[in-house]
This record gives C-alpha cells, sequence and structure tokens, in this order.
C-alpha cells in the first residue's frame, strides 16, 4: 500500500484528490464487511443501537441526499424520504426497516450509489467544490463541505462496525 494521496484519473485536481480519498475509505469499508452473514449483519447489541446493515444502509443514505444536494440543489422529496428515511434517521423506529437484508444487498447499494456520485464528479471542477449555498438558516456550506461530510460520516460509522463485529466475534456471533 502507498501512503500518498493523489488526484484519480479523468477528474480535475482537487476533485481527483477527493475521489481518491472516497475510493479508498469505501475499499476499507468494504474489506472490514468481507465475508459477514445475514444474521450477523442484523445483530443488535442486547437490543441497542444500530446493526452493521443499518449502518452500511446510512452510509449509503448519508451520499444519495448529498447527491441530491450537490448535484440537483434539492433534497429528498416525500417519495424519494419514504424510501431513503429509515436508514438515513437510524435509531429504534428504523431498525425494524433496515433488516433481513444480505451483504451482496448492502454492497450493491454502496456501489450504485457511488457510482453515481463518481460519474457526476466527472462533470465538474475545482471550482465547483468552492460553490457556497446556504442553509435554509442562512448558514453557508459549499460542495468541498459536503464531501468532506460524506467521507467523514463513513469513517465514523466504519468505527462502529468495527467496534459491532469485534462485540460479535468476542460474545461468538462471529466466525
Amino acid at each position: 500500500m502507498e501512503y500518498t494521496i493523489k488526484p484519480a484519473s479523468g477528474y480535475s485536481e482537487k476533485i481527483g484528490e477527493l475521489v481518491f480519498m472516497l475510493v479508498h475509505v469505501r475499499s476499507q469499508t468494504l474489506k472490514d464487511i468481507e465475508g459477514l452473514q445475514q444474521a450477523q449483519l442484523d445483530k443488535r447489541d442486547a437490543g441497542n443501537g444500530n446493526s452493521i446493515g443499518a449502518l452500511l444502509a446510512h452510509i449509503t443514505a448519508i451520499e444519495k441526499v448529498h447527491q441530491l444536494i450537490s448535484f440537483e440543489g434539492r433534497d429528498f422529496t416525500e417519495a424519494e424520504f419514504a424510501e431513503w428515511g429509515p436508514a438515513l434517521m437510524l435509531g429504534e423506529g428504523s431498525q425494524p426497516l433496515l433488516t433481513g437484508n444480505t451483504l451482496d444487498y448492502y454492497i450493491e447499494g454502496l456501489s450504485a450509489v457511488r457510482e453515481a456520485t463518481l460519474q457526476k464528479l466527472q462533470e465538474k471542477d475545482d471550482a465547483w467544490l468552492y460553490e457556497e449555498r446556504s442553509w435554509p438558516n442562512g448558514t453557508a456550506y459549499n460542495m468541498y463541505y459536503l464531501w468532506f461530510h460524506v467521507l467523514e460520516d463513513e469513517i465514523s460509522h466504519r468505527g462502529q462496525v468495527r467496534a459491532a463485529m469485534r462485540r460479535l466475534s468476542e460474545g461468538g456471533g462471529l466466525s
């Protein structure tokens, strides 16, 4: 493994660096979850917290909503929120809706959303990263921050996935 960040080919310089980071973070996430079974993906610690599957669905939903915000200038519609909301919001109420899926299901979701992100980023230039907009409350943000947040969210939840896997392994839930 090389420990240098370089712009990914086919993108402007800064976007290429962002793409490199997005790809690297995702490859680590996929490596960590390799071989998990449905029961492991659905398992929760003593009924508390989010399952590994729910966290993977959340990572996907966060990227999806950031696509809409940054590429289309909008949030989820009501219909989209009905589909993506449970994974976006997580928690007790969402948990029953985020069970019964295979690892392939989660990987396909992660991959499809990421593929769309990478295609859209190819159409953008570095100036786009610094384009400022404001949330309804008046707080400014730029596209760079939005995609930084996608990275930090996945890294944070990957830490939760790793902790859950350790607990499952110690308790005999993973083999």
